[in-house]
């Protein structure tokens, strides 16, 4: 829904259907099939999930904590699955064990910045006092707790968390967007920015820079443990479904290296595009619980805006087409840059300052340059098959999915449609057939519902 205050900056931005037609001539729509990724996994049951949490603390090195010692349990703002049963999970263990345990929220300058805006984004994610069962303490002050040796890097972290008598971040780990290294997005960096708050986030994007995060982390992580009361933390891995497949308690000593085992198994679960090359890819949302950036880089395989890193290998894709923010990324449009034309609907959505700020942080102002805007998708799909070269609809590579997380089922255009009945990882669902419109706008629905 278009933000009342926006109607006349889209109005201004946003090119009508008729014009882009106009100006790209004629312009042949392939017809678009469903396709779906064939994948083996095994998920946790939701209603196990507090269970396997509990038993994760059993495996921390509890035993420097006092009696009644207050533990801080860092949550950050992405859209893991179950994370308010994993949540309530390890509260209750540590409750059992004779602890206070609170919550803080370890995401960085998410929620613009202030401590209001992170509890409301814990508050969206399930994870509020009375679910979780016990106090949310969201504060943006940090203390400084160290400076790295080589650099002399100021560390920083939550002020509540410091004071607490132990320290466990609860984390996805997973590929990250912006770097590759030994360990990516998991425990380790929840210390480093998550739990650094806007200030700490800000610092390690800046040293970035120069230092890049895949030795930045590592060296940060480990000032952190040898200053802070951590007593390790509970991982999770994610299947292709993103549906929980691992809870695991994971000792200080283990942040690293048991951390970049849970990443190579991260990456053989996570869900990619099933074709290394495409002409146009549609994607139906974008927004902060899907990816950092929006749309996963490396799904994508575009990563114009990371600092001094290299893009992924695969897919090569001509053009992307993007159409929504997501509601709960509250208008943050991070990472919009990395679309070749998007629908109106994202500009009337952006919230420009939780974008901007994010954008500053994070130090990639480049990741949120507005794409050209139109009016409908059928302007959208038109504009970017104009510009790819000639367009055979019986030949072009066109797909569309509902994000870059979700990517079981699949719209596919006639050629892929083929290309998938001879592969045993991908199963033809529903045959070709034109593409149906609504005053412009895609009729047939997201297949993420």
């Amino acid at each position: 829904m278009k933000r009342e205050n926006d109607t006349a900056v889209v109005d201004r931005l946003s090119v009508p259907e008729g014009t882009i037609v106009e100006a790209c001539g004629e312009t042949p729509l392939p017809e678009l099939g469903v396709v779906e990724q064939v994948w083996d996994t095994d998920p946790i049951p939701p209603a196990r999930a507090a269970t396997m949490a509990a038993r994760a603390v059993e495996d921390l090195p509890l035993t420097d904590v006092p009696d009644g010692g207050e533990v801080a349990l860092g949550v950050g703002s992405r859209g893991i699955a179950n994370i308010d049963e994993i949540v309530a999970g390890v509260v209750s263990a540590l409750v059992d064990a004779g602890y206070e345990p609170f919550v803080f929220p370890a995401m960085g300058s998410h929620g613009g910045a202030t401590g209001t805006g992170q509890r409301e984004m814990l508050n969206e994610l399930g994870v509020t006092e009375s679910a979780v069962g016990c106090e949310i303490r969201s504060s943006m002050d940090v203390v400084e707790v160290g400076r790295t040796p080589d650099r002399d890097v100021p560390v920083v972290a939550d002020a509540n968390a410091a004071a607490a008598d132990a320290i466990v971040p609860i984390n996805r780990v997973k590929p990250h967007t912006d770097f590759d290294g030994s360990v990516e997005s998991g425990l380790s960096k929840m210390l480093v920015i998550g739990m650094g708050k806007q200030r700490g986030a800000q610092i390690a994007h800046k040293w970035a820079v120069d230092w890049s995060f895949r030795r930045m982390i590592p060296e940060i992580t480990d000032r952190l443990l040898d200053s802070l009361p951590i007593v390790g933390g509970v991982a999770i891995v994610e299947d292709q479904h993103d549906d929980t497949t691992l809870v695991e308690g994971v000792p200080p000593s283990g942040f690293l290296d048991r951390e970049q085992e849970l990443l190579e198994l991260a990456y053989d679960c996570m869900p990619t595009l099933p074709f290394e090359e495409l002409d146009v890819v549609v994607l139906d949302r974008q927004g902060k619980e899907i990816s950092g950036q929006g749309m996963d880089t490396n799904v994508i395989g575009r990563r114009p805006f990371s600092i001094n890193e290299p893009a992924p290998d695969e897919p090569e894709i001509k053009r992307i087409f993007t159409r929504n923010l997501t509601e709960t990324t509250h208008g943050n449009a991070m990472g919009v840059g990395s679309a070749d034309v998007i629908h109106e609907n994202i500009v009337a959505e952006i919230d420009a300052s939780t974008t901007l700020i994010n954008a500053l942080t994070a130090s990639t102002i480049r990741g949120v340059k507005l794409p050209p805007v139109v009016e409908t998708d059928r302007a959208g799909l038109v504009a970017a098959l104009s510009t790819i070269g000639v367009v055979d609809p019986d030949t072009v590579r066109v797909l569309r999915a509902a994000d870059t997380m979700h990517l079981h089922r699949l719209y596919a255009s006639t050629a892929l449609v083929e290309e998938a009945r001879d592969r045993d990882d991908l199963r033809v669902v529903a045959e070709p057939t034109p593409i149906a419109f609504d005053d412009g706008q895609f009729a047939a629905p997201s297949l993420h519902q």
